[in-house]
């Protein structure tokens, strides 16, 4: 019943493809049940015109003089040979009208089908994609805008179709969309799909395949591959977890989309994921030299600081040391 498969099914295009490649290389068991379902959806399209080859006419044609039966030799009276000649002839002359009939059908088929297909027109596609240390904003062809963070790829159609606006996104971004009567929104990211008409919401595809859908103004409803539904609105997140599990919760703007104003934000964040963070932030790879503290969490927010004041911002009270080389960070630690 999802209107996204159903499109990649009938009318297979590079935008549909590549999110359904990529969702069955990532869940090939799921590869006989979505078989499966393209063959009935193709069934149910090809039961509005049964098409009609030589063969079945040849049938049909023989199935008609068959249907008369074996003429037995004999005299046959003028008045009775008549009505036998006209009811031969009415009998040629059906299957005459079926065959040529069905022969114009198939004519006209093909004709069809032959035209359609010259008036297909493949509409080009875009990819950005965001290095580590690199945020961009994007305006696509509808006017919305898409704040894109570091590290992350949206790929989409240089122009939208009449039905629908369809968007790839890998990693994380935020969404101001243009609400459009009769034409919504999709963002695909991993095996999640969020329908949206006019909203300003964000979405991070986490590397662990976690993701997290933030609502800010609108409405938006989010598909996981299980076909399952959630809608949120405004204030309400999303968490969606690898293993299929999800739950709503509230969120803290600054933490979720604080990114998107130049704001690096740490909250009781663990040494692993503030060392991803100022990796992302600033394009740079951090080493470490000797142990981290059991338990060691850190809590701040910078505006648009450099690398070396947010270094000494964490570590100034925590008696660990760092050194930066051009786009490498070394942290050491003395005990």
């Amino acid at each position: 019943m999802d209107e996204f498969f159903i499109q990649w099914v009938k009318f297979p295009d590079a935008n549909n493809c590549h999110f359904w490649e990529k969702w069955l290389r990532e869940y090939p068991e799921k590869r006989p049940v979505v078989l499966e379902a393209a063959q009935l959806i193709r069934g149910i399209q090809s039961s509005r015109s049964l098409p009609f080859t030589d063969t079945l006419y040849l049938e049909t044609f023989e199935n008609i003089v068959r249907s008369a039966g074996p003429l037995e030799s004999k005299r046959v009276e003028p008045k009775e040979a008549f009505r036998l000649w006209s009811f031969l002839s009415i009998r040629k002359l059906a299957a005459i009208l079926v065959i040529g009939f069905c022969g114009w059908m198939g004519y006209a088929g093909m004709f069809q089908r032959e035209e359609v297909k010259e008036t297909v027109v493949e509409i080009p596609m875009i990819m950005k994609q965001n290095p580590a240390g690199v945020k961009s904003l994007i305006t696509l062809a509808d006017g919305s805008k898409v704040f894109l963070n570091a590290g992350s790829s949206i790929q989409y159609p240089k122009q939208f179709g009449p039905e629908r606006r369809e968007i790839q996104l890998i990693g994380e971004a935020f969404f101001e969309v243009q609400h459009e009567v009769g034409r919504p929104f999709f963002v695909s990211s991993g095996t999640t799909r969020i329908k949206v008409l006019g909203t300003t919401f964000n979405v991070n595809q986490e590397e662990s395949g976690k993701i997290a859908v933030a609502l800010v103004t609108g409405k938006v409803r989010v598909h996981d591959y299980r076909g399952n539904q959630v809608n949120l609105d405004p204030n309400e997140m999303l968490v969606m977890e690898k293993s299929g599990e999800f739950y709503k919760t509230g969120f803290d703007p600054v933490e979720i989309l604080g990114w998107k104003d130049k704001q690096l934000v740490f909250k009781k964040d663990s040494f692993e994921l503030a060392k991803r963070k100022i990796e992302n932030w600033f394009g740079v790879e951090v080493l470490v030299k000797g142990p981290i503290p059991s338990g060691w969490k850190y809590t701040g927010v910078y505006q648009d600081e450099l690398l070396e004041n947010v270094l000494k911002g964490i570590f100034y009270t925590s008696g660990i040391s760092y050194k930066i080389e051009g786009k490498q960070v070394t942290i050491y630690n003395p005990n």
